[in-house]
């Protein structure tokens, strides 16, 4: 069932625009459907924060037509927002406090934008290691995104990332690796995915924690895991929420960050992400950049219109399909008690029986 906007969250309103079906209080109420209830931990910096509110909340809302979704956003204290921000965390957003009162039935946690290689020297650090545990003992399932994801296998697992030489940023194929999982049991067996980072755990690692690895990538990568139960954390090191632009709006951003002058080199663009026409339009972008830059001239404005029609989403399918399974599981087995996680006969060292 659709989304129900519990709140005035503005998000609710731009997807309800897209045509997403989105309740009302007063209409979900009328329904005889059982409600799940679904935390998301916004750690995203200011200019990121609403877009992956949509990300996120789509998925949601795109996914298996079961139940009555109730999203609670919430942040960490400890990250720095400029007002702006500030004030839409204050007007829409619950805090943990709210949150561990209610209760919650799953759990996404998304990246954050980090500093230094040490992630225990991030100021987030020991506020996402209280919610992540508190949410191990009391919450059916936690879905860990990209460096959420190298967070807890760090502190839960010791096993800390790996910079690579290269940033892997674009999308990128995968193969799923264990079919038996039912979160990749009616999933395409070959799909994309876009990622965006310079850190990895290599498989060698989740193995050694005893996650059950479950999709990785054309160059060996783990996309998808689960801890050794294989429910109560879902782990993707990639980012299957993105929205079609998402991966042009990084390379925008970088582009402005060399013409500032923050970055030294021109940024590379995304892997397998922009057409033979639009790699054309940006190699002329960035000629007429350094341009105008050698004579000091006014520069050009970036050719986004030109772009945008020409992009091709082949991640999103799949990725509504493995969200959609995971609230479906989730829904199998939770208590209608929201403090109690699993229903009664079900295994908390084997919630799904694998």
């Amino acid at each position: 069932m659709p989304l129900v906007a519990h709140n005035d969250l503005p998000t609710f309103t731009k997807l309800k625009q897209e045509g997403m079906q989105v309740l009302t209080p007063g209409l979900a109420n009328q329904q005889d459907i059982r409600e799940l209830h679904i935390g998301l931990l916004n750690m995203m910096p200011d200019a990121a924060l609403a877009a992956t509110e949509r990300q996120f909340l789509r998925l949601i809302g795109e996914s298996n037509p079961i139940a009555q979704f109730f999203v609670h956003p919430f942040t960490l204290d400890a990250l720095p927002r400029d007002e702006s921000a500030r004030d839409h965390v204050a007007s829409y957003y619950d805090s943990f406090e709210q949150i561990k009162q209610q209760g919650l039935d799953a759990l996404i946690i998304t990246g954050a934008n980090v500093i230094g290689a040490d992630l225990s020297k991030e100021v987030f650090w020991d506020q996402l290691i209280e919610v992540a545990d508190w949410a191990h003992e009391n919450v059916t399932s936690t879905l860990c995104s990209c460096l959420a994801t190298h967070a807890v296998l760090d502190f839960r697992y010791g096993q800390k990332r790996e910079k690579q030489r290269r940033k892997k940023w674009g999308v990128y194929r995968h193969q799923v690796v264990n079919v038996s999982h039912p979160l990749v049991d009616d999933i395409n067996s070959e799909f994309d995915v876009p990622h965006s980072r310079w850190n990895t755990v290599y498989p060698e690692q989740f193995e050694a924690s005893d996650l059950k690895i479950l999709v990785t990538g054309d160059d060996g990568c783990v996309h998808l895991s689960t801890s050794p139960d294989g429910f109560r954390t879902v782990f993707f090191q990639g980012h299957p929420e993105y929205d079609t632009v998402s991966l042009l709006k990084e390379y925008k951003r970088d582009v402005h960050l060399y013409i500032r002058g923050e970055i030294s080199d021109y940024p590379p663009m995304p892997d397998n992400y922009f057409s033979d026409f639009n790699a054309a339009v940006l190699r002329e972008y960035q000629m007429r950049v350094d341009l105008s830059l050698l004579q000091e001239s006014p520069l050009p404005e970036f050719p986004e219109h030109l772009l945008v029609t020409n992009l091709k989403n082949t991640w999103q399918d799949t990725a509504s399909a493995v969200i959609g399974t995971w609230l479906g599981l989730i829904y199998q087995v939770t208590n209608v008690d929201r403090g109690k996680p699993f229903m009664d006969g079900v295994d908390a060292d084997n919630p799904l029986g694998l």
